[in-house]
């Protein structure tokens, strides 16, 4: 090869790997960057190996919002077991939920959803809160023509599910991701595993809740019995008259979802509403045998308690309190 060949060789060489690095670089560009619930920046793979972690991006990015602002993580923040402190949730253009924020950890047990117990998937719940005008007031078909045009979820539609990203698609990602949030591993836990046992006040705390019939509308393994019940809160609920709402059963007035105890150390405030600040709180509520309603469930009496005793029960409330989930976050 002559002189002038191999310098002509070597410029073609250079100018080749000069357009595949140009070619890797732009990558980058068509697969721009998720966000967090807050506006962060977050660097996304090109793919996403599951239908979970399709799922987390979509419940992290506030374009689900109509004007980018709320995400499903603004409501359910991960450190305070996927609630957020407030009496009500603040959604876009700072409008106020309907309801407080429940925990969405071991919804994969769940056999229904929402504070009314009428809906029966994760994936059909999901759309509430999207669509909701006070959370995050996105109609569903706006949302999918949005989100297809973030080249990785539409190529993660295709790749995880075997078809072009939609409504189904969205739910059923989002449905993944909150069935893989788990908090099973908690002081109580160990001690039902037989792994360790209990202090001698949470051994207290669990005999006074199970020899006050707590168990029976918390019952294990998620101290939840899924049922709407009224808990004795109001006489007259107002503008929320729980699940006759959906029903229009007189007998379903002020009755809700009895919520998960499990880690509720760490999600006041409490009720429907939010109107209940402390643990101290629920506790007195229930031994004062509630307000005596009409429709109020026969199992809400009143109950002597003594301030040594209401310590104990706070004390074993507490040990349901597992965070290990949040090593994932």
């Amino acid at each position: 090869m002559s002189k002038s060949n191999r310098i002509g060789f070597i410029v073609f060489v250079c100018v080749i790997a000069a357009y595949g690095c140009y070619r890797l670089f732009s990558l980058f560009d068509l697969y721009p960057s998720a966000t967090t619930g807050s506006g962060e920046m977050v660097e996304e793979e090109l793919a996403f190996d599951t239908r979970e972690d399709f799922g987390k991006a979509l419940f992290f990015d506030p374009s689900l919002s109509s004007d980018r602002t709320v995400s499903c993580a603004t409501c359910h923040k991960p450190e305070m077991a996927f609630t957020d402190g407030k009496v009500k949730s603040e959604g876009v253009g700072g409008r106020l939920a309907f309801r407080n924020s429940p925990t969405l950890l071991n919804l994969r047990d769940a056999s229904v959803f929402m504070f009314d117990a009428h809906i029966t998937s994760l994936h059909e719940q999901a759309l509430a809160p999207i669509q909701d005008t006070n959370e995050m007031n996105m109609p569903m078909g706006d949302l999918i023509e949005r989100l297809k045009q973030v080249p990785h979820y539409a190529d993660a539609a295709r790749q995880l599910f075997k078809r072009e990203l939609d409504s189904w698609v969205v739910t059923h990602a989002l449905e993944a991701f909150q069935k893989s949030l788990v908090s099973e591993n908690s002081e109580f836990d160990k001690y039902l595993k037989a792994e360790a046992e209990l202090s001698p006040d949470v051994e207290k705390g669990w005999e006074l809740f199970k020899g006050l019939q707590c168990i029976q509308c918390h019952s294990l393994p998620h101290f939840t019995n899924y049922e709407a019940l009224n808990n004795g809160l109001y006489h007259n609920y107002g503008d929320d008259p729980g699940k006759f709402r959906i029903a229009g059963d007189p007998n379903k007035m002020g009755a809700f979802k009895v919520p998960s105890l499990r880690n509720v150390a760490l999600t006041a405030p409490y009720m429907h509403d939010g109107s209940m600040t402390t643990l101290e709180e629920v506790i007195d509520h229930y031994s004062k045998g509630g307000v005596g309603g009409k429709y109020q469930d026969k199992r809400v009496r009143k109950r002597s308690l003594t301030s040594e005793e209401k310590k104990y029960l706070i004390t074993f409330l507490s040990a349901l309190t597992d965070t290990s989930y949040l090593r994932d976050f």
